[in-house]
Formats: structure tokens, C-alpha cells, sequence
């Protein structure tokens, strides 16, 4: 109690997938915490911040600052601008240490199918994303990332933290974790119902354990919370388990310590598993981090004190409140097997943290309900007996069937086949994927735009594909766009096993969000033979396949691009002016190779978008990219960054000063001749930034939505806001 009355202390996670990660550690070992020595805010000495030591490859860092005290102290400032300004590029999180544990535990394989089923608001699944990405050099891993939230406003803050890794293996989709559909794919040409390697199952609980950080806990905690809570949290993870793989690992945890929403939702699962399911024994994962044994005994306790030993004490006015599955196994010889003590719990006291629950599960066989064969519809029968011999046969669990879905299930899905097939059918020729038509799903959040992957023999790709020099390997059918009709904008990509999800479920799955963004059209392109450019976003997936139109800069070339918004030729090396002289105007790629022999220099690869004008070149690269390099190779842009928000406020002033009135025209046509020279360098960017994300383009069709749409969205559309100004800024 005596920690949980102490402020949490700030932790923070460097991203582990990027070939720059070690470089920000060096970044942040040898700069930032050396300028935190001997420094004192109000009266408090600072701490050297302390590697977490139970987490990997010193990727994670705790400091005994607060997250107030980091706000708004001026002596962190810098440290602080740091962490916000890295975090927006992705390379940091800043996530509480205990949220980091389930990720680790669950083991996670590039190959691997993973489900996230209450994801948001994504610091977990940002975890999940980087572990498939371990090999950088492999830009479409085999295995994905769904990532789940019943809330759709939450949906976009997921949204938002995935994009920051700009991975083509997450899809963001909008149901209910504990009636999640079942997804089919299509297995050499065989419809299969897609069983997941990984499922994390991160329930909505009491948050008795964030009480450091949520102060409101601790005047609304009662214990009704768990016990309205417990029935939710059991058919979650017992949907979970559902579509667990045979052999896969599924992680439940809360932020809870109470009983209720742990253990007794891992015994209760457990007895009705029938010995499909077992805890993992995970003690030796993870050394360095101090943990509790699951606890076998506990009472429950009603929110005016009374408390209960047994189901059987509770009267018959409270039996809807307690539930049978709420109280401990009375079974000594059951319980022994359960072993209970197998699951961790995280106490506060023992390491600085927040309370957190933790249980590893592994699934054995089918659960007992999906084995049996449904007793209405007797035509069901054929298809469950041919499923087991599949299963039988099958000696790959994780891509066979091995359980049927549910006969309430089957029968939905039934009448809706008959509904849907001719349409299904159409559009998956179309190679569309568009929102469910059922009418259910329009009545919350957003109407999404369909997705809609480009034919085969779509005129747009030719012209794309001569002018980069695509490699024949290049998987083009993995491309998509959000317009069904009209002129495609942007260009987004997927990997191959989220296409095969995406087109075999459209009808059933309500998709926020999916793909990478890889190019957008230029309207000036066109006269240089390619109507579309190449994003940042997407640069370093598409990098392996592009023969053409790249350019080996040094680390003083790479300076000036970023430093600099649009730098004659002159300026830049020789070796540089001399590639560029043979080549044609539009869109290039930048490289930056290390040298080794210069150990002084930035030691990781840097791949950046750029444009090539007559006399000039240019990086397109999102701002807080931008100071990122520019951090890594040493540049001081602390002060840059005052400068520029001097610059922005003057360039707010003289365009609401130009907007104020036509007459001022011919007096501040200086100013304006800028405002116009800068919007016509950055041509379709101001409207179309490097950062905007499809979630930001399907945002701006929601105006006409009631107030609380508005603020659902409102902090996507602030970062479009922010992005475009920064545009206008660069």
C-alpha cells in the first residue's frame, strides 16, 4: 500500500525492430542521461535512469522522474522534447514496465498468426508488430498481427501507434473480443477457418493495480467492479482459447491483483477446458523479474462487506451478483493439477512498478464443446466428420481444422451465404474488400471506405513499375487502395497472408485499418514518366525491390537534406552531383551506408524518399524523422526546433494576417509571395502530407457526424493539422 501511494516512475521502451535501436541507446547512454547527473528538480535529486533488468538487450529504462515532473520542468525540456519527438517517429514508446511483460511472454515467432483481442491503445501491439519484425532484412514476415478493440473511437489511437512502425502485417479491425468472428483463409485453394499461433488477452478489468498513475482508482475502486467485470473477462479468454491453435500460447493478463479477475478466471477455464488446456510454467523466463506465485485461496466479498467462502453461502437474492465460477476449486486433487501457482503476479513494492497479473496458457487439444457434432441440422454433420479427418490427417495443426465453429455460428453464417454469395463472389473477382453490409455494424463509429486491391492488368502499375525498375519478384498483388471509383490518391501494401485474410472475410469483419502506405500520386509527376511518388512511410518495405532511381549519399549530404528544405545541387558532394546529373526529374531514393572505418559516424543504414528537381534536391521526410537522423549523427536540433516554432507562429500571423483582408494584399505581397513559393515547392504535400495514414483520410469524410464522432476522432485530425503544418514549416 505504501508503494502504491508513491508516484510511478517514468519508463520507457526503445523499439527493438529497427536496425537503429542500438543507435539510440548510444543516443540516449551517451547524451541525454549524462546531462541528467547531478541535476535537481524541486529539491529532488535526479536519478541516472536504470535499464530494466528482466527486458532484453537493455531496451527498456525506468527513471525515479514522474511523468509530471517530466512535463514541466524546464531543466527537462530537452529530455523531454527527446522523448515526445522520438516516440511520434516510433522508435520510442513509453509504456508502463509491467504492460511490457505479456509481449515477452508469449514467445512470438516471425511466422507466427497472432491475435491482439483488446488491444487498444497499442503500446502491446506495437511489441507484437517489432518481434515479427526481428529480421529487418525480410520486409513481408509470414505471420500478422489483428489487433481488436470493441471500442471504435479507441480503434483510431490504435491506429495511430501502429502506423508509427509502418508495418504491412497489422490490421486493425472493430468487434466484440468476446464474439469475435471466426476468420477463413484459403489453404491451396481450400477454405479454412483461421486458427491463431498467439493470442493476447489483455481484459478490461478494475485497474486496481494502475493506482499510481490513475489517482481516480482510488476513490471509485469497489469490489462491485470485479465482480461485474468477471463474467465479461471469462468469455473473452474463453473465446480466445477458441480459436487458439493447437500447440499456440495464449497470454491472459489484467492490471488487477484481485482474485477475481485472475485466478479465478484461469481456474474456471481450466475445469472447462477438460484437460485441453494447461498453464505454462514460464519461471525461467524472463530472469530478473520478481514475481509472486498464483495465489489457490481467496474469499469474495460484496460491495457492503459481507463476505463469501463458498458458492454455497451466498443467498439467493445476491446469486446474480456472485457467480459460481467467481470462488476457488473445492477439489484439493483438481486444484493440484491446475497448477495455480503457475501464473505471476506482479506486486508494486518489489520492483517500482504498477500491480499487474500475468498466466501463460498452452493449448493441448480441442476444447470438449467444439469435439461434439452439432444434433440439428443434420447436413452440418458431413462437414464436421470431413473436418476431423482433415484435422487426422493433417500433421501441421496451426493451419488445419481442427475445431468446428459453434452451431449457433454455423447457422448464422449459413443464412448469411445465402444472402451474400452472388455479391461475395463478385467482389472477391473485383479484389474488393469492402465494410460489412450488415446493418447492425453502421449504427457506431465511422463508415469505413472499402478496400480494393489493384487488378492484374491495371494500366496505374506499368508506368510504376518501368520507372522504379521493380524487381519481378515484387509481390504486386499485395497492393490495394481505399477508392473504389475515381482517381486512385495513394498506394498502400499488405502482405500476402493479410490479403488472403482480408478477401475471404470481408462480410463478417469490420476492418478500421490495414496496409502501409507505399506511394501517392504527384500530380507533377506525370510529365516525368511516373504519376506517383514514393512515401517515407513505406520506403524501407519497398526499398529490397527498387532498381532504379537510387542515390548512395554521405553523412554530409544526408545533413543537408535534412536540415535544409530545398538545397541547390551545388551544395552537395561530388560523387552526388554526378549521379544526379544523368537523371531524369521526379522521385529518387536516398541511401546512407555506414562506413565502419569511421566509427565516429552514424552506424546504421538510412533510407529516405526524396524529390529531384532541375537544380535542386529534396528529402520528403516527416519532421520528427527528420530531427531523429539529425539527433543520431549528432546534430544539436534543440535550438532548431525554437526557431522553427518561431517561424511557424510568424508564418500563422502572416497568413491569418492575408485571410483578414484582400486590401493588405499589395503591402504584405513579400509574405505572400513566400506562402505561395513554398506551397508550389511542396505541391501536393500540403494537402497530401508524408505522415497522413489512411485513418486520416477516412476521418475527413466524418464532419457531418454528432459531436461525439468529432471528438472521437479529434486526435487524428490534430495530427493531420500538425502535419500539415509542419509541411508549411519544413
Amino acid at each position: 500500500m505504501a508503494a502504491l501511494r508513491e508516484p510511478l516512475p517514468a519508463t520507457l521502451r526503445i523499439t527493438g525492430y529497427r536496425s537503429h535501436a542500438k543507435e539510440i541507446l548510444h543516443c540516449l547512454k551517451e547524451k541525454y542521461f549524462k546531462e541528467l547527473q547531478d541535476l535537481e528538480v524541486d529539491g529532488q535529486k535526479v536519478e541516472m535512469p536504470q535499464a530494466l533488468s528482466w527486458y532484453p538487450e537493455e531496451l527498456a529504462w525506468h527513471t525515479n522522474l514522474s511523468r509530471k515532473i517530466l512535463r514541466k520542468s524546464p531543466e527537462l525540456e530537452k529530455f523531454h522534447q527527446f522523448l515526445v519527438s522520438e516516440t511520434e517517429c516510433g522508435n520510442i514508446s513509453r509504456q508502463e514496465a509491467v504492460s511490457m511483460i505479456p509481449p515477452l511472454l508469449l514467445d512470438v515467432n516471425p511466422h507466427h498468426k497472432i491475435l491482439d483481442m483488446c488491444a487498444a491503445p497499442g503500446s502491446k501491439t506495437a511489441q507484437l508488430i517489432e518481434m515479427l519484425h526481428a529480421d529487418m532484412n525480410v520486409p513481408f514476415p509470414k505471420g500478422f498481427v489483428i489487433a481488436n478493440d470493441v471500442d471504435n473511437k479507441r480503434c483510431y489511437l490504435l491506429v495511430h501507434q501502429a502506423k508509427r512502425l509502418n508495418s504491412p502485417c497489422i490490421m486493425v479491425v472493430n468487434h466484440d473480443a468476446s464474439s469475435i468472428p471466426n476468420l477463413q483463409i484459403d489453404v491451396d485453394g481450400r477454405k479454412e477457418v483461421l486458427f491463431y499461433d498467439r493470442i493476447l488477452c489483455d481484459v478490461p478489468c478494475s485497474g486496481d493495480g494502475t493506482m499510481r498513475k490513475n489517482i481516480d482508482v482510488w476513490k471509485k475502486w469497489t469490489t462491485q467492479n470485479s465482480l461485474q467485470l468477471h463474467g465479461l473477462q471469462l468469455r473473452i479468454a474463453t473465446r480466445g482459447v477458441e480459436q487458439l491453435a493447437e500447440g499456440g500460447r495464449m497470454v491472459y493478463s489484467t492490471c488487477s491483483l484481485n482474485p477475481i479477475e485472475n485466478e479465478a478466471v484461469i481456474a474456471s477455464l481450466l475445469e472447462k477446458s477438460q484437460g485441453a488446456l494447461e498453464l505454462a510454467d514460464v519461471s525461467s523466463e524472463l530472469p530478473g523479474l520478481k514475481r509472486m506465485p498464483g495465489i489457490t485461496k481467496w474469499k469474495v466479498m460484496l460491495k457492503d462487506g459481507q463476505w463469501f467462502e463458498e458458492w454455497g453461502d451466498v443467498p439467493s437474492n445476491r446469486q446474480t451478483q456472485i457467480r459460481p465460477t467467481m470462488f476457488p476449486i473445492k477439489d484439493e486433487e483438481k486444484l493440484k493439477a491446475m497448477n495455480l501457482e503457475r501464473c505471476l503476479r506482479i506486486l508494486p513494492h518489489h520492483q517500482n512498478t504498477g500491480g499487474f497479473f500475468v498466466a501463460v496458457l498452452i493449448k493441448k487439444s480441442p476444447m470438449p464443446w467444439n469435439k461434439r457434432q452439432p444434433k440439428i441440422h443434420q447436413k452440418l454433420q458431413q462437414r464436421t466428420e470431413d473436418t476431423e479427418v482433415t484435422a487426422a490427417n493433417s500433421k501441421n495443426g496451426s493451419e488445419c481444422i481442427t475445431e468446428e465453429p459453434t452451431l449457433a455460428e454455423n447457422e448464422e453464417s449459413k443464412k448469411t451465404q445465402e444472402l451474400q454469395d452472388s455479391d461475395t463472389e463478385q467482389s472477391k473477382k473485383e479484389g474488393v474488400c469492402g465494410p460489412p453490409p450488415s446493418k447492425k455494424m453502421k449504427l457506431f463509429g465511422f463508415k469505413e471506405d472499402p478496400f480494393v486491391f489493384l487488378p492484374e492488368d491495371d494500366p496505374l502499375f506499368l508506368p510504376i513499375q518501368n520507372f522504379y525498375a521493380l524487381d519481378p519478384s515484387f509481390p504486386k498483388m499485395n497492393l490495394l487502395t481505399r477508392t473504389q471509383e475515381g482517381k486512385k490518391r495513394q498506394l498502400y501494401m499488405v502482405s500476402k497472408e493479410l490479403r488472403n485474410v482480408l478477401l475471404n472475410n470481408s462480410e463478417k469483419m469490420k476492418v478500421i485499418n490495414t496496409g502501409i502506405k507505399v506511394w501517392s500520386r504527384n500530380s507533377d509527376g506525370e510529365q516525368f514518366g511516373c504519376a506517383f511518388r514514393l512515401a517515407q512511410e513505406g520506403i524501407y518495405t519497398l526499398y529490397p525491390f527498387i532498381h532504379a532511381r537510387i542515390i548512395n549519399v554521405c553523412i554530409e549530404d544526408v545533413k543537408i537534406l535534412l536540415t535544409q528544405e530545398n538545397p541547390f545541387l551545388s551544395k552537395f558532394s561530388s560523387e552526388t552531383q554526378k549521379k544526379v546529373k544523368d537523371m531524369a526529374m521526379g522521385s529518387i531514393v536516398l541511401k546512407y551506408d555506414p562506413d565502419p572505418e569511421k566509427p565516429d559516424d552514424l552506424q546504421c543504414p538510412i533510407v529516405l524518399c526524396g524529390w529531384q528537381g532541375k537544380t535542386s534536391l529534396r528529402a520528403f521526410v516527416p519532421k520528427n524523422e527528420r530531427l531523429h537522423y539529425l539527433r543520431m549523427m549528432g546534430v544539436e536540433v534543440f535550438k532548431a526546433k525554437r526557431k522553427e516554432e518561431e517561424l511557424e507562429s510568424k508564418m500563422t500571423e502572416v497568413q491569418h494576417r492575408l485571410a483578414q483582408t484582400e486590401e493588405g494584399m499589395d503591402v504584405e505581397d513579400k509574405e505572400h509571395d513566400l506562402v505561395t513559393k513554398m506551397e508550389a515547392e511542396i505541391g501536393e504535400e500540403s494537402s497530401h502530407s508524408p505522415v497522413e495514414s489512411s485513418a486520416m483520410e477516412v476521418e475527413n469524410k466524418t464532419e457531418d457526424l454528432g459531436q461525439s464522432s468529432k471528438n472521437a476522432n479529434s486526435h487524428v485530425s490534430q495530427e493531420s493539422k500538425e502535419t500539415d503544418a509542419n509541411n508549411v514549416k519544413d
